[in-house]
């Protein structure tokens, strides 16, 4: 297992790309992707991720070379890629339909592309040997992929696209045809591997829990453009809008008007009740409206408190009591976390929320 390391795992710079695609009903341009820019470090795990049609899939395939950017620069390592095809590219694609060969056993299929590139057969033997044991698959060799589970089957894929040791992992939705369990399992295994080996890696999915568990930093896409990028916890408790809050997660909002703003915190006025959320180098005005972004597990629920509420939902469930509650007009969910020896409160009770001003956020 020694032998397994990158050369040299590469940075990738999209240096404002755009793609342009002809609507076929109405025949005008639209943009797919436009002026994305970005810089993504060697050796880090980046995710796109976004709803259907947000262009994280047409980004990642103008890396790979299977589409061309109408507008701007893709670089690998330092060098201007555009113009190469995508097997000149130091890239390796793990596919959502897998796109394994069903007349090659596993062995061929993971030494197909150190064949195309006459790699001797003893190294080629030492490297397919060395890889399949990293995606647990030894003693497999022989088998035909048809024999393979879907789980076994993402695997081998991955397997071809690390033998040939790539400067850059690319993964399309990969998981997507796994069930909720297996798709756990494998998310655990590429983000194993990846540090394992080192490897830059750019992941595509519409998953957000998915993105959260593997990801250095995640590129959030709307549109054809950045909603915002950060790491996962960044993007989770500092969104810098409502779609971003409500894509990552489950979120409330709660909305108010500034009643002060100091050097640690700016007070809001919810429905006539002063609410602090920590804003450091707030630039809300007083007077103006503001918007309250709160996570259901950073919410308290008790007999006083902040703000007023009635209990609409209460079902427990197991690690944790869900609360709906009505707070004035606004439906604010509350996972309340071990509520064993901690009162229930039933529907049609009134109770009160309470937060850390630091676990809130204000857009």
């Amino acid at each position: 297992m020694a032998d397994l390391r990158v050369k040299q795992p590469k940075g990738v710079k999209l240096d404002h790309i755009s793609k342009i695609y002809k609507d076929p009903k109405t025949g005008k341009d639209f943009y797919a992707v436009h002026d994305v820019d970005l810089t993504i470090e060697p050796g880090t795990f980046v995710t796109l991720l976004g709803p259907s049609g947000c262009g994280k899939t047409t980004t990642l395939r103008m890396i790979a070379g299977f589409e061309s950017p109408d507008e701007g620069d893709i670089y690998l390592g330092g060098e201007s890629i555009n113009a190469l095809t995508p097997n000149k590219r130091d890239t390796a694609m793990v596919f959502q339909s897998y796109a394994l060969f069903p007349h090659y056993n596993v062995f061929d299929n993971v030494a197909y592309g150190l064949k195309l590139r006459k790699v001797p057969k003893d190294e080629i033997q030492r490297r397919v040997t060395d890889i399949l044991a990293l995606v647990e698959l030894s003693g497999m060799e022989a088998r035909m992929t048809n024999q393979l589970s879907g789980g076994q089957q993402q695997r081998v894929a991955l397997a071809r696209a690390l033998v040939v040791e790539p400067g850059v992992l690319l993964f399309d939705e990969p998981l997507s045809n796994l069930d909720a369990k297996l798709r756990v399992q494998m998310r655990t295994e590429i983000r194993r591997i990846q540090q394992a080996l080192g490897i830059t890696a750019i992941y595509v999915t519409h998953d957000q829990s998915e993105a959260m568990s593997i990801s250095d930093n995640i590129i959030l896409m709307k549109g054809g453009v950045i909603a915002q990028m950060g790491s996962p916890m960044e993007i989770y408790y500092r969104p810098n809008s409502e779609f971003v809050a409500d894509f990552i997660g489950e979120c409330n909002f709660l909305k108010g008007t500034v009643r002060d703003v100091t050097a640690g915190e700016t007070v809001i006025d919810v429905q006539g009740h002063p609410v602090s959320v920590a804003a450091e180098g707030s630039k809300a005005a007083v007077g103006s409206e503001a918007e309250i972004v709160l996570r259901p597990e950073a919410i308290a629920i008790a007999d006083a408190g902040t703000l007023p509420c009635r209990v609409e939902l209460s079902c427990f469930m197991g690690s944790y009591q869900n609360y709906h509650v009505r707070v004035g007009d606004t439906l604010v969910k509350i996972t309340d976390n071990c509520p064993v020896n901690k009162k229930i409160f039933n529907v049609g009770d009134q109770a009160y929320i309470s937060f850390d001003k630091r676990c809130a956020h204000l857009l």
